[in-house]
């Protein structure tokens, strides 16, 4: 959702005889605006990145849940028909293992989608740059 900006006033728009104090003033409520849209900017790009970190958690606790739920029920039926083929104990590691492998899988997918995730908003502070920039220079 994309804020709505309000449109600066221009100097073209002053009649010739607006005193100083009434410039200060449109100026401040210009740059009081700015900021306030800067910030709302800056919240949004927050949000976003908060979801995608929220979807990659949301991995790491199915890896969990994934992991513990087949190591339950899937390694219990695993062990007892390898136990008909080889000693109880080799079965119930070499299942052990074969889960192991797919943990790792899905921990490994979970982290590199939190690696995307980018907790500074990155236009908020490119635009805020610019701004600073035009505040102290503002014939450039």
């Amino acid at each position: 959702m994309e804020a709505h900006r309000m449109e600066p006033r221009r100097m073209d728009a002053y009649r010739g005889d607006t005193s100083v104090g009434e410039l200060l003033s449109a100026v401040t409520a210009d740059l009081q605006t700015l900021f306030r849209q800067e910030v709302e900017l800056a919240k949004t790009e927050v949000r976003q990145e908060a979801g995608k970190a929220g979807k990659a958690a949301g991995m790491y606790g199915g890896a969990g849940f994934a992991g513990y739920m087949v190591l339950l029920f899937l390694s219990l039926a695993a062990v007892l028909g390898l136990a008909n083929v080889i000693d109880g104990g080799w079965a119930a590691l070499i299942v052990a293992a074969v889960w192991a492998v797919c943990a790792a899988v899905l921990y490994q997918r979970g982290r590199t989608r939190m690696r995307t995730v980018h907790p500074k908003p990155e236009r908020t502070v490119e635009t805020m740059k610019e701004n600073a920039q035009w505040a102290r220079h503002p014939t450039r």
